[in-house]
C-alpha cells in the first residue's frame, strides 16, 4: 500500500508540476518528457530568425550545420528554415517512451540473462545436494536471526549466497540468488499476499548491502585519475556494515529476535574479525597491489563459486541420475525457470522505472534536493557536503542517476576531494529501494509490503548520516 501510494505520488506530481512549468513558460515543449534521451539537449525556445541578435544570425550564416553554441549563455542555436531552435541544459533521464523502451532492451534482457545463466547453477546446487549440505551447517545462525525459517530449509541456502555475492560485489548473482531467496521463503509464507517477518528480515539486511569489495566504485575512481582509487573501500566497508547492523537491529526489535543467542554473537563477532583481518592485509598492500587485488578478487571468487558448483554436481553425478535427468538437462531447467522469473518481474520494474524518468525530467527532484541541499547548508553544513547530497537522495531510485551524480562531482569537484569521494561512498553504501521492492515482491506477486519500505529508507537514511561522519573522519 505505502509503495502503490508512494508510486502514486510520484507520477501526478510530476505531471503537474511539468505541465504548470509549460504555462508558466518554464517548459517550451513537453516532448523530450516522452520521446527525449538522457543527455540530449533541451528545447527551451523557438523564434523567428529575425528576432534572434545579428552577432547570432552572422555565426550561424557561417555553420555549415547552421549552429551555434554561446560561450556566455550556454544556449545551442539551429537555424530551421526561418526559425531557429534555442536549446539549453541535457536531459536528466531517459523520456517515458524511451524508458519504457530501454528497461526492455537494456535491464530486463540482460537481467534474464543473468537469471538464466545462475539459476541453472542454482539448480545443480540443487539437485547435487550441496544447498542442503550448506543450510545444515548454517541453520543455527539463521535460526536466531529467521525464528520462522525451519532448521535445514532450502532459504537458508539461497539467502546465503546471496548475502555472500552481494558481501562480494557480485550484483549480477545476488538478483538470482535473492530473488530464489524470496520465492523459497513464500513457501513459508501463510498470507501470500502480505509479506512475511522472514521476508522483511531478508529485504531489509540486503538492502542494506554490506560490501567486501566495492569494485565498481574502485573503477570509477581510477576511470577519474584519482591519486588512490582504493582509499574509499575501507570508509564504504564501515558505512555499510553499520548500515547492515542497524537494519538487524530495527527489524529484529520488531520481530522481537534474541539477541542474546550466543550463536548469533559468536556469528558476528567472527565476521567483524574476518572483515578486520582482509583489511588489514589489504592496507599492507602498495598502490599496485591494492589495485590488483581488489579488481580481481571478486572475479576469482565468482569463478571458484562456478567452478567448485560444476565440481560437486560432477561428484554427485549419481544423485542426477536418481531423478532421471543429467548435470546440463539440470542447468537448463534452472535456466527456465529464471527465464520465466525475468519475464513476472518486469511489469513492476517498468511502472517504478516510468514513475522515476518522470519525477527527474519534470525538474521536480532538482528543485527538491536543491531545498534540501540549502537547508543543510543553512544548518551549518558544510559545502563540500551538500554538493555531495543529490548521490544520496537518488540512490533510493536510480542506481544509474545516482551513479552519474556521482561521476560528475568527480569531475567538477575532483575525484580526491571531500565531495567526490562522499560521492563514491554514497553510492556503495545504500541500495535502489524502491527497485528493489518492485522487483523482489514483484516476484512473487506480495501487495502488502507492511514496514519493508519504510525501514528500507530508514536504513538508507543512516547510512548516509553513518558515510557523512566516516568520510569526515578519514579524509
Amino acid at each position: 500500500m505505502v509503495l502503490s501510494r508512494f508510486w502514486l505520488v510520484i507520477f501526478i506530481s510530476s505531471i503537474i508540476f511539468v505541465v504548470a512549468g509549460l504555462f508558466t513558460s518554464s517548459n517550451y515543449s513537453l516532448d523530450f518528457m516522452l520521446n527525449g534521451k538522457k543527455d540530449d539537449p533541451i528545447l527551451v525556445s523557438e523564434k523567428y530568425l529575425n528576432d534572434i541578435p545579428p552577432a547570432i544570425v552572422k555565426q550561424l550564416n557561417k555553420s555549415p550545420e547552421k549552429s551555434y553554441v554561446s560561450p556566455y549563455t550556454e544556449k545551442t542555436y539551429v537555424q530551421k528554415n526561418k526559425t531557429v531552435l534555442i536549446y539549453k541544459g541535457t536531459q536528466k533521464s531517459d523520456g517515458l517512451l524511451e524508458t519504457s523502451k530501454n528497461s526492455l532492451f537494456d535491464l530486463i534482457l540482460p537481467l534474464i540473462a543473468y537469471l538464466a545463466f545462475f539459476s541453472g547453477i542454482m539448480q545443480l546446487l540443487i539437485d547435487s545436494g550441496a544447498t542442503e549440505k550448506l543450510a545444515k551447517r548454517l541453520s543455527p545462525f539463521f535460526v536466531s536471526v529467521f525464528p520462522s525459517v525451519p532448521k535445514g530449509h532450502d532459504s537458508i541456502s539461497y539467502m546465503t549466497l546471496n548475502f555472500s555475492a552481494n558481501f562480494l560485489g557480485l550484483d549480477s548473482a545476488a538478483t538470482p540468488f535473492g530473488l530464489k531467496a524470496m520465492q523459497s521463503l513464500q513457501e513459508l509464507n501463510p498470507d501470500k499476499s502480505k509479506a512475511s517477518d522472514a521476508q522483511i528480515m531478508f529485504m531489509c539486511l540486503h538492502a542494506a548491502g554490506l560490501t567486501l569489495i566495492p569494485t565498481s566504485i574502485i573503477g570509477y575512481r581510477a576511470a577519474q585519475n584519482a591519486t588512490n582509487p582504493a582509499d574509499v573501500m575501507l570508509p564504504c566497508i564501515i558505512t555499510s556494515f553499520i548500515g547492515t547492523i542497524a537494519a538487524f537491529l530495527i527489524v529484529g526489535i520488531r520481530q522481537k529476535i534474541n539477541f542474546k543467542s550466543a550463536t548469533l554473537l559468536v556469528t558476528l563477532i567472527s565476521i567483524i574479525a574476518g572483515i578486520i583481518g582482509l583489511l588489514l592485509y589489504v592496507n599492507s598492500l602498495d598502490l599496485i597491489g591494492k589495485n590488483f587485488f581488489t579488481s580481481n578478487f571478486s572475479s576469482v571468487l565468482l569463478l571458484a563459486i562456478i567452478g567448485f558448483t560444476l565440481l560437486f554436481a560432477f561428484k554427485n553425478e549419481r544423485k542426477f541420475k536418481e531423478k532421471e535427468t543429467t548435470i546440463f538437462d539440470a542447468f537448463v531447467v534452472g535456466a527456465k525457470s529464471g527465464i520465466s522469473t525475468g519475464v513476472s518481474i518486469f511489469p513492476y520494474v517498468l511502472g517504478m522505472l516510468a514513475a522515476i524518468s518522470l519525477f527527474r525530467n519534470s525538474g521536480l527532484f532538482e528543485v527538491i534536493s536543491g531545498w534540501i541541499s540549502n537547508g543543510f547548508y543553512y544548518l551549518g553544513v558544510t559545502k563540500e557536503i551538500t554538493e555531495s547530497l543529490p548521490v544520496a537522495m537518488l540512490r533510493p531510485f536510480s542506481s544509474s542517476g545516482s551513479r552519474g551524480f556521482m561521476i560528475d562531482a568527480m569531475q567538477t569537484f575532483g575525484p580526491d576531494s571531500l565531495s567526490g569521494r562522499l560521492s563514491c561512498i554514497f553510492q556503495c553504501s545504500a541500495e535502489t529501494t524502491f527497485y528493489v521492492i518492485a522487483v523482489y515482491f514483484g516476484a512473487i506477486n506480495v501487495k502488502n509490503t507492511r514496514y519493508a519500505l519504510s525501514t528500507m529508507l530508514l536504513v538508507d537514511l543512516i547510512c548516509v548520516i553513518t558515510a557523512i561522519f566516516v568520510a569526515l573522519w578519514f579524509f
